[in-house]
């Protein structure tokens, strides 16, 4: 892996990283039934939290061309929307619809993320692909094609996640979005291996998005578009790249001036697993309500507290919740809450609103919501604290829990029981719950867009995978276009 020193003119191989990627991207074959079943699954979830996102006037100010009158005949279609945009334009404003809410799937380890962003890319790419091997006459992308590369983007960014943590060296976990789309959109749009390892070099040579926006002070409505962001730079580089742009073999490794030294302590990455299809079968859904993922299993548990403090808030002395140490660290919040996106990433206010209204919803984030008194005083009883057991096993790959537990005492010295939820509702050890209830999200959010004939016809589509996988990406595009 090593170069040289900084004067060496000797060009290196590829980094080690790169070729792996690349060669998983181009060459492996996955042929995991639960991979594909649960990657439908995943589409449809993913869309609909796009479809709900549009309801808010802060996303969809984003979206459209770059500037009016730039819409493209012919181009990608944004779903929900009359939008037909040029591929990199689409990819940005189908990222940013699905992140909007922060409501689409989570992957938790090292680093965390949500791997479906990577969608914008894929449905773009593959869309805009179709499109122009159509009109050579050729046939277009299916549907199965979309499912793979979602297969293999969450592939790359989740175990890239497992045992490199980005959040400690301040980067913001887009850069694994942008690298896992930048490898899938390439392949999408007809590249080779080598193209494949060329824009990699591109993705991770340009400088990293900060945490900044996700944390206190600064907390803001850019974590709702930075996957938008990540997933249409992705898109972008691996175009450059098709036009016969060159990469950069050392990247990475390269002494002083790669993504090690710079970024990352001068540490190589730690991949101690190698490609299959193990992201998408273990991915975690969020299917009850929309909250940072290390909240829900203290929302869940709240939630069935509900009941028993609903009459008697006045009498709360103290809330106690305990959980995992990533929890304490990303999403611990005292002091005032100044937005929406603040709000989301807040533990105690999730967990407040779990036992004022027993239930969450993206509305409870909203100004009008969170001027209710009662919010703030509750949280100014929460005492968070960790309880080691829970982080131990939320790091255990055989477990991969996110547990937490919440417990209410009284001004009397008597108190609820403590109420813990190890596994949320969307995760795969829950998969036979969940199901059915991700099923009646998705069909809830296309309820908020569409004419109900548009909305059962996409419903009916996703239901069959074998019609799904087997219709052209453009005809399936179309069924999602809202005609403006």
């Amino acid at each position: 892996m090593g170069n040289g020193h900084s004067g060496d003119n000797i060009r290196p191989e590829p980094d080690q990283v790169l070729v792996d990627m690349a060669d998983y991207v181009t060459n492996a074959d996955i042929d995991s039934d639960l991979a594909y079943e649960t990657a439908r699954y995943c589409l449809m979830d993913t869309l609909g939290c796009g479809i709900l996102a549009l309801k808010y006037p802060a996303c969809t100010k984003l979206l459209g061309p770059l500037v009016p009158g730039a819409e493209m005949a012919g181009g990608v279609p944004v779903p929900g929307t009359s939008y037909r945009l040029d591929p990199v334009t689409a990819a940005f404003n189908i990222g940013c619809m699905i992140r909007w809410l922060d409501y689409n799937d989570t992957w938790l380890a090292a680093e965390w993320g949500h791997p479906s962003d990577n969608l914008g890319a894929i449905l773009a790419a593959a869309d805009y692909t179709s499109r122009l091997r159509l009109a050579a006459g050729q046939p277009a992308l299916r549907m199965r094609d979309v499912l793979t590369a979602m297969i293999k983007a969450h592939e790359l960014q989740g175990v890239m996640a497992l045992e490199n943590s980005f959040n400690r060296v301040g980067l913001d976990h887009v850069v694994l979005v942008k690298v896992a789309s930048t490898a899938v959109a390439t392949s999408l749009l007809g590249g080779t291996k080598t193209d494949i390892i060329n824009a990699l070099s591109h993705a991770w040579l340009d400088g990293q998005a900060l945490r900044t926006y996700r944390h206190a002070p600064n907390t803001g409505s850019r974590k709702s578009w930075a996957a938008g962001d990540a997933t249409s730079r992705a898109l972008r580089l691996a175009l450059i790249v098709l036009r016969g742009e060159m990469g950069y073999p050392s990247a990475l490794s390269a002494k002083g001036w790669g993504f090690y030294d710079v970024s990352f302590k001068s540490q190589p990455f730690n991949l101690g697993r190698t490609y299959g299809a193990y992201v998408m079968e273990n991915v975690l859904f969020k299917i009850s309500f929309p909250a940072e993922f290390h909240a829900q299993t203290a929302v869940e548990s709240a939630i069935q507290l509900h009941p028993a403090v609903l009459g008697r808030l006045s009498d709360i002395a103290s809330i106690r919740i305990r959980t995992h140490e990533s929890a304490i660290r990303i999403i611990d919040k005292k002091g005032p809450l100044h937005n929406p996106a603040d709000r989301d990433h807040c533990l105690q206010y999730m967990t407040a609103i779990g036992l004022l209204h027993g239930s969450l919803t993206a509305d409870h984030y909203e100004d009008e919501a969170a001027a209710d008194p009662r919010i703030d005083r509750l949280r100014s009883l929460m005492e968070v604290t960790e309880h080691v057991p829970y982080s131990v096993d939320y790091l255990d790959p055989e477990k991969r829990s996110i547990a937490s537990s919440v417990q209410v005492f009284f001004k009397d010295g008597s108190a609820t029981a403590e109420v813990a939820t190890e596994y949320p509702i969307g995760h795969k050890r829950r998969r036979s719950e969940g199901i059915p209830l991700l099923i009646e999200k998705f069909e809830a959010n296309l309820a908020t867009r569409y004419a109900v004939e548009q909305a059962q016809r996409i419903a009916e589509v996703c239901s069959d995978r074998k019609q799904l996988e087997a219709m052209a990406v453009p005809d399936f595009m179309e069924l999602l276009v809202v005609r403006g």
